[in-house]
């Protein structure tokens, strides 16, 4: 029996009938369903096979990534879209094959491994290979072909040995890229580091319309089609928000140049959702459905193994990937399992509601998980990619202070289990890596915040956004209030970029990068600051 994805004019015309939100409400079960059994598998009739020679145009818009690096293997993706802004993307509704290489050199001409995929309508004619017997710690280079077309080619770099004795380690970390706030600028420098993985924390693209001119970007010699000039909500919108955020040259150069490995933050489906409740507290089962749609959506344009692909509305994001003896990284998923925030989100002077104890970010199984993972660890650090701020984080220096619901200061009894796990577990090099909040932070990680003298458990490095809140400036208005209200904030920035993260035997090395606008594109890079953290010792000094 030939299984299809929901036909997207079908569901288009349903909508207009019904209006968009009775129709997702009656049928929202029905369609988490079918996001979660109308997919191609083992022993499935697919659509007939079109021939790729039959490609008139260049399908590989999208460019080509790699991620979630193991030691002898690493995924390589790309999606075929030759008009990657038509609803299809120019792609018949039919199974293409696609053929790929990965190489130990730039011209090929030394294979590591080759074969065949099939990229199906049913996922969007994306594809994502998994080799193996790949030697660990490797630079590799990789590409697609599909017909006559080459695709761009691609650098990718596998994990090192799980019993590795490594010297260092350079991560990126980004977050936050906001199509229509400005160019990806921070990601073209990104992609001339020199680095061993990128992490992206996050809120890789934004639910918001998009004007015809870009938004901030304010385009002169284009015009976007206005079905981008509305909110994302059907498979379709999500689809086609990818193709639009994923023809940028500067993201394609980055993940061309590193593999990423990523997690989800709240704007890849919509604002500060929480479980199966949205900002709107919409019924749960019209908001499931748009769930599953962004869920899916963010499968097939990431390089995600098969594990992580979306069952319905549900998907497990949280992963573990070891670096040698160095460094193990323990990603979380703060959105899909987490309790509504308190007080009706927003900031908030921390009550009864928020500290009630069984609250939680991060939900039961994977705060056993995490955990769990660090009393097994024999890494010399451990780090934690992550979304929301994590250390304590006041608005006001007086007892009349407010904190964000949405970080984890809206829920502190779940940061205490989480660093009462650290304590008991011995995973004394604790580095948090954070996202979000659009702006660099450095924090000390205290074990009792309300003490700024008690013990320091870690330390946070918070990386701001690629694009997300426009141009910024280095000292924003509250600089002075919120460096004097949190003694443990060592840094504040609220320029655009990204964070560099390097790790070796003795210390964490964080290197705050910022350009000077996004507005405008081609802005140069500067490293704004960087801090310390010794190993044994946590505690940020500036380097």
């Amino acid at each position: 029996m030939t299984h299809h994805a929901p036909h997207e004019q079908e569901i288009r015309a349903a909508a207009a009938h019904f209006g968009r939100r009775r129709f997702l409400t009656a049928t929202g079960a029905a369609a988490a369903l079918a996001f979660a059994t109308n997919l191609p598998g083992t022993g499935a009739a697919y659509a007939a096979a079109a021939d790729a020679r039959k490609i008139t145009e260049n399908p590989f818009t999208l460019g080509v990534a790699s991620g979630d690096p193991l030691p002898g293997s690493v995924v390589l993706w790309t999606r075929l879209a030759p008009r990657p802004y038509e609803p299809g993307n120019g792609m018949p509704a039919a199974g293409v094959t696609v053929r790929w290489e990965v190489a130990h050199d730039e011209r090929f001409q030394k294979l590591a491994g080759q074969g065949r995929a099939e990229a199906h309508p049913e996922f969007n004619h994306s594809v994502h290979i998994e080799p193996t017997g790949l030697a660990p710690d490797r630079v590799y280079y990789y590409r697609f072909r599909a017909g006559d077309w080459i695709s761009p080619t691609g650098r990718t770099r596998t994990a090192p040995a799980r019993g590795a004795r490594l010297t260092d380690l350079k991560l990126g970390a980004v977050s936050c890229q906001a199509y229509h706030d400005g160019y990806f600028t921070a990601y073209k420098h990104l992609a001339q580091e020199d680095l061993d993985v990128v992490f992206h924390l996050g809120d890789y693209l934004y639910e918001y319309p998009v004007t015809a001119v870009g938004g901030a970007r304010n385009y002169s010699d284009r015009t976007l089609p206005a079905r981008f000039h509305r909110e994302t909500v059907t498979l379709e919108d999500y689809r086609l928000r990818y193709a639009l955020y994923k023809s940028d040259p500067d993201l394609q150069a980055a993940h061309a140049a590193h593999p990423f490995i990523v997690t989800w933050d709240d704007h890849e489906v919509e604002n500060n959702y929480a479980s199966d409740i949205s900002e709107d507290h919409l019924p749960a089962a019209e908001f499931l459905a748009r769930r599953a749609a962004a869920y899916r959506a963010y499968w097939e344009n990431q390089p995600l193994r098969s594990p992580q692909r979306p069952k319905g509305a549900d998907a497990q994001l949280y992963r573990r990937v070891q670096y040698g003896q160095l460094a193990q990284f323990d990603i979380l998923d703060t959105r899909q399992y987490r309790s509504d925030q308190a007080y009706g989100d927003g900031w908030h002077a921390p009550g009864p509601q928020s500290q009630d104890p069984a609250r939680t970010l991060t939900g039961a199984t994977q705060e056993r998980w995490l955990t769990d993972g660090w009393r097994a660890s024999t890494a010399r650090w451990n780090v934690l990619p992550q979304q929301v701020t994590f250390s304590e984080r006041r608005n006001a220096t007086g007892a009349d202070h407010q904190v964000s619901m949405d970080s984890w200061d809206g829920y502190p009894a779940s940061r205490e289990r989480v660093l009462a796990g650290a304590e008991a577990a011995g995973a004394d090099n604790l580095v948090v890596l954070t996202g979000d909040v659009h702006v660099h932070y450095a924090f000390d990680i205290k074990r009792d915040f309300k003490d700024p003298d008690s013990r320091t458990a870690g330390v946070e490095f918070v990386t701001t956004s690629i694009a997300s809140g426009k141009d910024g400036a280095e000292r924003p208005a509250d600089w002075a209030t919120y460096m004097a209200a949190n003694p443990h904030m060592k840094y504040y920035n609220g320029r655009r970029g990204y964070l560099t993260v390097t790790l070796d035997q003795d210390t964490a090395r964080g290197d705050y990068r910022t350009v000077s606008a996004v507005t405008t594109p081609g802005a140069p890079v500067t490293t704004a600051a960087s801090f310390v953290s010794e190993a044994g010792a946590p505690g940020l000094n500036s380097a």
